[in-house]
C-alpha cells in the first residue's frame, strides 16, 4: 500500500498567495496532489515558480475573463490523462474544473459557482451542480473510484457554519443548495471530513474578511473532499488546516491509501 495525501484550498489569487509567501508554504507541505480554487489568472500572468513549481506538473484551467474563477491542479506524479472542464461551454468558460486520471483512482477539482449575487447566477450554480453529478456518476459507471475537492460553496448542516439560524435565506445555506448535497451523497458519495470527524462543532474553512471573523471563529465548512463510496476504506485521514493563512479560505487535506 502506498499512502497518498491531497490538499485543497481556495486560494483566493493565486498572485496574491505567492506574494504573502504561502504558495511556498503550500508546496512545502509535502502533499503528492495539491488543488487550488480561485486562481484569478491567465497562464500568461504567472512567473515560473507558479507555472513550474519544483517537484510538481501543473495543470491550469482558466476562466476567459480576467482576474476571475480559475482552478489548478499540481501533481508529484504525472497524472496518466488531464481533462478541463465537463464539457459544457457555459461551466467551462469560467475555468471551474480539472480531472486528473491516476491508475487507481481520479481526482476532481471544481471550483464551484457562488449564488449570492443574483437569482441567475443561483441558478448557475445549481446547474452546474447538478452537471457535476452527472458527469461524476458517468466516471463511476465506467469503474473509476474518484476523488472530488473544492470550494462547494455551500454549508451542509448547521453543525457546518457558526450561525445557521441568521442565514437560513442567504445562498450558501439555502434549502435547495444544502438538499443538492443530500442528493449528491444518496448517489454514493462520503464527506470525508465527517468520517473523522461526524459531530464536532466549529469547525470551518471560510471566514468573511469584513467582519474579521476568522479571529471569532464565526466560519462556514465550504470545502470538501468527497469520495465514492467503495473507496472509504482507503482513506486514512480528512482535516482542516485552519492555521494557514493568505486567503479568507484554508486548506483541507485527505489521506489516502491506495
Amino acid at each position: 500500500m502506498t499512502e497518498f495525501k491531497l490538499l485543497s484550498w481556495n486560494v483566493n489569487g493565486i498572485r496574491a498567495i505567492q506574494r504573502k509567501g504561502a504558495f511556498d508554504e503550500l508546496m512545502g507541505m509535502d502533499a503528492d496532489v495539491i488543488c487550488v480554487q480561485e486562481t484569478k489568472a491567465q497562464i500568461d500572468q504567472l512567473d515560473d515558480a507558479l507555472v513550474n513549481p519544483d517537484g510538481y506538473h501543473a495543470f491550469y484551467s482558466s476562466a476567459e475573463r480576467k482576474g476571475y474563477s480559475g482552478v489548478a491542479l499540481f501533481s508529484k506524479n504525472k497524472p496518466n490523462k488531464v481533462e478541463y472542464g465537463l464539457g459544457i461551454d457555459r461551466f467551462d468558460t469560467e475555468g471551474r474544473t480539472v480531472i486528473a486520471y491516476y491508475d487507481k483512482f481520479v481526482v476532481l477539482n471544481h471550483y464551484y459557482p457562488n449564488g449570492k449575487q443574483s437569482n441567475e447566477r443561483l441558478q448557475y450554480k445549481m446547474d452546474f451542480y447538478d452537471a457535476c453529478l452527472e458527469f461524476t456518476d458517468a466516471l463511476v459507471k465506467k469503474g473509476h473510484h474518484v476523488i472530488i475537492c473544492g470550494d462547494v460553496n455551500t454549508a451542509h448542516k448547521p453543525i457546518d457554519l457558526a450561525r445557521p439560524d441568521e442565514n437560513e435565506k442567504t445562498s450558501g445555506f439555502l434549502p435547495e443548495e444544502r438538499a443538492w448535497i443530500d442528493k449528491f451523497l444518496s448517489h454514493g458519495y462520503v464527506d470525508t471530513f465527517r468520517l473523522f470527524h461526524p459531530e464536532e462543532p466549529d469547525q470551518y474553512t471560510w471566514w468573511s474578511l469584513q467582519t474579521r471573523a476568522r479571529e471569532r471563529n464565526v466560519g462556514w465548512r465550504i470545502d470538501y473532499f468527497f469520495v465514492t463510496e467503495g473507496f472509504t476504506e482507503n482513506v486514512k485521514d480528512a482535516f482542516i488546516l485552519p492555521e494557514v493563512m493568505g486567503s479568507d479560505h484554508c486548506p483541507i487535506g485527505l489521506v489516502i491509501e491506495v
